[in-house]
This record gives C-alpha cells, structure tokens and sequence, in this order.
C-alpha cells in the first residue's frame, strides 16, 4: 500500500522533478486535462477520486517521506489545477490562462488557503490547493466574462 500512496501522491513520479515539482505537476495535469476526452460528468467524477485518493495517498506519503507536504507531493496539484477548470470547457486558452491563474494562488496563498496548512496530514496537504482551484477559477470566470471567451 505504501507504493501505491507514492505512486499516487507523486502523480505517478512527476513530483519527483528535481526542479519545481508542483509546477510540473500542475503542467501534466493540463497535459491530461487537454488529451483525455472528459464529459463534464466524467471530470467532476476524475475531481473527486484524485480529492479522496490523494487526501489518503498524502496522508500516506508524508509518512513514508518524513516530512509536513514534501514537494514530491504533487496530487494536490491535480486536484487543485481540475478543480480551477472544471466549470469551463477545455481549450488551449482556458488551460493556460487556469495553469498561470493556479500558480499563482497556489504559491501566494491567499487567505485561507495559508491557514489550512496547518491542518494535518492529507487534508492538509489537499485543501490549500483547492482553494487555490477556486481562487483560480473564480478568476478565470471573471477573466472570461471581461474578454467575452466563449
């Protein structure tokens, strides 16, 4: 079970980047998001297998990894960068806008997502970057509604 909650954790070994892990992490889940076919019933069900999943695999990995949400730790990511686009449809300028929109509210943290960290164990590991999802989406909306994107 161990290797299963790594595999799952390091989104299958991308989090084992050696440089900027979430970021790659959160590119590959755009990667995924782009080629595989989701209806919008299939990704709110992708959303919430990668939320339970990952909140046991973290919980799991930071054990085996002795450390508070290790970089290699990259499922939040998943979740977060799904969940910034999982009201829109999925082309290559609501990726790249939601990817940007993302790093940025994972990396500033605003107010709660700072807080939540202190939360522990898989929660706590999850929870910051989905309300870096939301943030990211929010935005994304309002981003869309000003330039009038379809």
């Amino acid at each position: 079970m161990d290797r299963l909650a790594l595999l799952l954790a390091t989104g299958c070994g991308v989090g084992l980047a050696p440089v900027a892990p979430g970021t790659v992490g959160s590119a590959a889940t755009v990667l995924v998001l782009w080629v595989v076919p989701f209806s919008r019933p299939g990704l709110l069900v992708f959303l919430l297998a990668i939320v339970a999943g990952g909140t046991w695999a973290a919980h799991r990995a930071e054990r085996i990894l002795g450390r508070k949400d290790p970089g290699a730790i990259v499922v939040d990511e998943v979740a977060g960068m799904t969940l910034s686009v999982l009201a829109f449809p999925l082309t290559p300028p609501v990726l790249l806008t939601a990817f940007v929109l993302f790093r940025v509210f994972d990396i500033v943290k605003p107010f709660p997502a700072r807080d939540s960290q202190r939360l522990r164990g898989g929660v706590g590991v999850m929870v910051d970057d989905l309300i870096a999802g939301v943030y990211a989406a929010a935005t994304l909306a309002v981003v869309r509604a000003i330039a009038r994107w379809p």
